[in-house]
């Protein structure tokens, strides 16, 4: 079986509530997503992720699934998303949907039918209901577990309105696989597994967090994947969040997951040192699994790069957020230019986030009665949360909603964001938007196999080539540093004078 397309991936991440509306209700749908179509095309991209699209009560954006082998109405209906796959496969679009193995809604019908049902019953055994909860805290803020009118408690890593599935249970195996197949025989082309390093539970260790990365839950993926390889080219992607590479690396075995993402990189600082021993280590870890490395700079659930890169820590954290830490935009945002051209420069995969393209910062001043992130409620108000990244995209026009749709967006949009739609974006040659359409085409040309080879060109630059003769250069000094003999210029983050490369800036050179 060929393992070709995702290997040099560039992937383009949907929020679907937040990509376009094309019904007018303020939520962003499907029929949204296949209007865009020709825009992802022309992009560069070459597959789509999509969040969660199933039916959900939306009590976190979609990962409360209610039914996996449907679409949330919202979004539309079972066979639009069928009309969907075949007109992204005609535009050479991959599509990637995640699955998400370790909890359900509480208003699914298992999980209903195990209220129902009570104590002791078949249909409780596929979650964790206890008699006594033990002290386990939820990922989302306060206590892992909520009592139910019987007297039991139920186990929730997340909201309460999450409850997780019991993976010792074999009726909770057939149901993936089946879900798997209903979804691999209706065209996808892969899947991206939420939470993937949580869903085993140990109860008797005494662990705070007896549920991370236990043995068996390798178990789970290889049967997964002997699934996914009786179907051509499709792929598995994990969501592991783990600093322990050799951990890490277990995911990525050849008969476990094809790829993962790389969120060390995600995390790193604007640092040329710390870049530097990420990309080696994310190399020296994929290389003798024979899995391509995963390149992410942003994503649903973290601050915008432009944001982020414009902070005096410019470091990512989960545990550590930094909401509300001033940002000086104008330095996050050449920053957040060049840290593209270096993300995508490197051997693997690359994904982008919808509105990375666009340079969008983080939303930080939503009202507090709009924010809508179980982190928020959870927390008591005392972490800001999530939606923030999750503004609708502004596509056109001069007021909101930009082109979004013709009602007003589920969250509100900046007025300032007139100044980035994709339409003002178009007729700027020196776009945020443009760099990355550019940068997309020319990486199918220059960058597909190959390792890399380092130039030292000075401790706070990263230099180096690819075997196809594109030299990339990232300044991270505060000076300009003189360029390596070359042919020209491919693309550049920022204004080059001469062979002087400025700060905070990065470019792909010909050098054969």
């Amino acid at each position: 079986m060929s393992e070709t397309w995702w290997r040099g991936a560039a992937i383009y991440q949907v929020y679907l509530r937040s990509f376009a509306d094309g019904n007018g209700d303020g939520i962003g749908d499907l029929a949204g997503l296949r209007s865009r179509l020709p825009y992802l095309s022309d992009l560069g991209i070459g597959a789509i992720w999509l969040n969660p699209w199933y039916p959900s009560p939306m009590a976190d954006g979609g990962y409360d699934v209610a039914d996996y082998r449907d679409i949330e109405p919202s979004f539309g209906t079972l066979a639009e998303a069928e009309q969907f796959i075949e007109e992204a496969h005609a535009l050479g679009i991959r599509v990637i949907i995640d699955v998400v193995p370790n909890h359900s809604s509480d208003q699914s019908a298992w999980f209903q039918e195990a209220l129902a049902a009570g104590p002791g019953s078949a249909a409780r055994e596929r979650f964790w209901f206890k008699d006594e909860p033990n002290d386990w805290k939820s990922i989302f803020g306060g206590p892992a577990w909520t009592q139910v009118p019987d007297g039991q408690w139920y186990l929730h890593l997340f909201a309460p309105e999450q409850p997780d599935f019991n993976w010792t249970n074999p009726e909770v195996h057939q149901e993936f696989h089946d879900v798997l197949r209903f979804w691999f025989d209706r065209g996808v082309d892969g899947i991206r597994i939420d939470s993937a390093a949580v869903l085993v539970k140990d109860f008797d260790g005494g662990d705070p967090e007896g549920y991370t990365d236990l043995a068996e839950v390798h178990d789970v993926y290889r049967s997964w994947r002997r699934l996914s390889d009786e179907y051509d080219e499709r792929l598995l992607i994990g969501e592991v969040w783990f600093p322990d590479q050799e951990r890490f690396a277990r995911y990525l075995r050849p008969d476990e997951l094809h790829t993962a993402f790389n969120f060390d990189f995600l995390g790193s600082p604007w640092d040329p040192a710390a870049l530097r021993a990420s990309i080696e280590q994310t190399i020296a870890t994929h290389v003798p699994l024979g899995a391509p490395a995963t390149w992410v700079l942003s994503n649903h659930d973290v601050v915008r790069p432009v944001t982020r890169y414009g902070r005096a820590n410019t470091s990512w954290d989960n545990g550590n957020r930094r909401d509300g830490v001033p940002s000086d935009l104008e330095l996050g945002y050449r920053r957040a230019r060049a840290a593209a051209l270096l993300a995508m420069a490197l051997p693997g995969s690359v994904y982008v986030y919808q509105g990375e393209e666009l340079g969008l910062p983080e939303v930080e001043d939503i009202p507090d009665e709009l924010r809508e992130d179980p982190m928020w409620h959870r927390s008591g108000h005392a972490v800001v949360g999530r939606d923030g990244c999750r503004v609708p995209l502004p596509w056109s026009g001069d007021e909101t909603p930009f082109g979004f749709g013709t009602g007003n967006p589920w969250l509100p949009q900046p007025e300032a964001w007139k100044k980035v739609t994709v339409e003002a974006q178009q007729a700027d040659l020196g776009s945020m938007l443009n760099l990355y359409r550019t940068a997309l085409h020319l990486r199918r040309e220059w960058l597909e196999g190959g390792g890399i080879t380092w130039l030292d060109l000075g401790p706070e630059v990263l230099a180096f080539t690819r075997e196809s003769g594109l030299t990339c250069v990232v300044n991270l000094a505060a000076d300009p540093v003189r360029l390596p003999p070359h042919e020209s210029v491919l693309l550049a983050s920022g204004s080059i004078e001469g062979d002087e490369l400025p700060s905070d800036t990065a470019v792909w050179l010909r050098t054969t």
